[in-house]
């Protein structure tokens, strides 16, 4: 089964959108399940056209749908209002909270050769195959899996298997997900489909497959249009691989833009309602780091942040530590048991660092200090004084001037694309 469809230059339509998901339902054989569970993302995805998807699966299989549980993985949980602006049709007695330091059950494990095998030897422990207890728990017998792919700094490309295994997954398995694919290196990984992190995930899905009800794959692509709007520009479902295999090859073409030249000064900017941490608003570092110059600097202009995990304890382990080079922090973790327990945030703190190769500077609202953002590596800058020199209100992805002629790059939403160089990209 393989349900696509694509539209470049408008995008899929919300009357398309509706037809393509009754066709999933049916050719996925979902109309003949009784207990169905939905596992869109959160409020961090509110782009993806995932929560519109959702509210159609609702409305077009009724009382099938006994759950929803946004895939948070280490987020917080959504607020009501959250919830509110991204399911409106979806009833609120649905949805569930995944925590992934309780909630989680072990559907297997890949062995220490292996994991030492797909990393190239840079490490070398088990794999803990973890998802949501409620997923093999016998109360439902089909899930939708529903996400968008976009180039991810941990798996290359985001969703499929990582939506289980990291969404709904535990602490063991994120922390060692992510701390594989940060000491194999982001500037490989990125925006390609076939990573270690992503090997790990497909090895681990075939291992759990027996104890899972059947997953049927819903991924979307949205890209920007030229006057900045967004549009869903790929919609693929199967019930195996081959669905992220289209939305990544459409997602390389769509949302990796190659610069010509590296950018000497980036801005950019963090919708307050989606980006209240670094945990969150480092997604401005990964996504362009890439296109960066040596000796340049990147601006984040971010009014929402007010802390630096998702989770209390993160968030201490980051203020304990900062952000440092990867070497520092692979150390540390050899011999900190506070980091090495923590293994998802010293990953964190490894992709969060420029690796001494160009500045960044975070501009917060009153959520953060500057004492606090110098605590942790980063510079500082003014919000205000920021806003008024870029002045990032309407404005596009691209090269702009500032009053005094300064040339910078502008990236209105960091979480929608790569920006890189050829020979970054091509020669990683």
């Amino acid at each position: 089964m393989l349900i696509s469809a694509t539209n470049m230059f408008e995008g899929i339509d919300d009357r398309v959108l509706s037809e393509l998901v009754e066709r999933t339902i049916v050719a996925s054989g979902a109309d003949r399940a009784a207990r169905i569970l939905i596992l869109p993302p959160d409020i961090t995805r509110y782009h993806s056209r995932a929560g519109r998807i959702t509210d159609l699966l609702v409305e077009q299989l009724g009382k099938k749908v006994v759950a929803i549980m946004p895939a948070l993985g280490t987020h917080a949980p959504m607020t009501r209002d959250e919830i509110a602006k991204m399911y409106p049709r979806s009833s609120t007695l649905l949805f569930r909270v995944h925590n992934w330091r309780k909630d989680v059950i072990d559907l297997g494990r890949i062995p220490e050769a292996r994991v030492e095998e797909i990393s190239g030897g840079r490490v070398r422990y088990e794999y803990p195959i973890q998802a949501n207890k409620l997923l093999a728990s016998g109360e439902v017998d089909f899930i939708f899996s529903v996400g968008q792919v976009v180039p991810h700094e941990v798996a290359g490309m985001a969703n499929h298997a990582k939506n289980i295994f990291v969404g709904t997954g535990g602490k063991e398995a994120i922390d060692r997900s992510h701390y594989l694919g940060a000491v194999c290196g982001l500037e490989t990984i990125m925006g390609r489909a076939n990573t270690p992190v992503r090997a790990l995930f497909d090895d681990g899905l075939k291992i759990a497959s027996d104890k899972l009800p059947p997953i049927a794959w819903i991924l979307t692509v949205v890209g920007t249009a030229r006057d900045g709007s967004l549009a869903m520009r790929g919609y693929f479902s199967s019930l195996d691989r081959t669905s992220f295999e289209q939305a990544a090859a459409l997602s390389a073409k769509e949302n990796i833009q190659l610069l010509s030249k590296p950018i000497k000064k980036a801005v950019v900017w963090l919708d307050p309602e989606e980006y209240r941490s670094t945990w969150l608003g480092n997604k401005s570092i990964y996504r362009t780091r890439m296109a960066m110059a040596d000796g340049g600097e990147l601006l984040i202009l971010a009014p929402g942040l007010r802390s630096f995990g998702e989770d209390p304890k993160i968030d201490a382990v980051i203020r304990r530590y900062g952000y440092r080079p990867s070497a520092e922090i692979q150390s540390l973790v050899a011999r900190e048991p506070t980091l090495a327990d923590n293994l998802s945030a010293a990953a964190h703190l490894i992709h969060g660092s420029s690796e001494e190769r160009f500045t960044i500077r975070y501009a917060p609202g009153p959520g953060l200090s500057r004492q606090e953002i110098e605590s942790v590596g980063y510079r500082w800058a003014d919000l205000d004084m920021a806003l008024r020199r870029y002045r990032p209100e309407g404005r596009l992805a691209g090269y702009y001037h500032a009053p005094d002629g300064e040339e910078f790059f502008f990236v209105p939403n960091p979480a929608l694309g790569l920006w890189s160089t050829e020979s970054r990209m091509h020669g990683a």
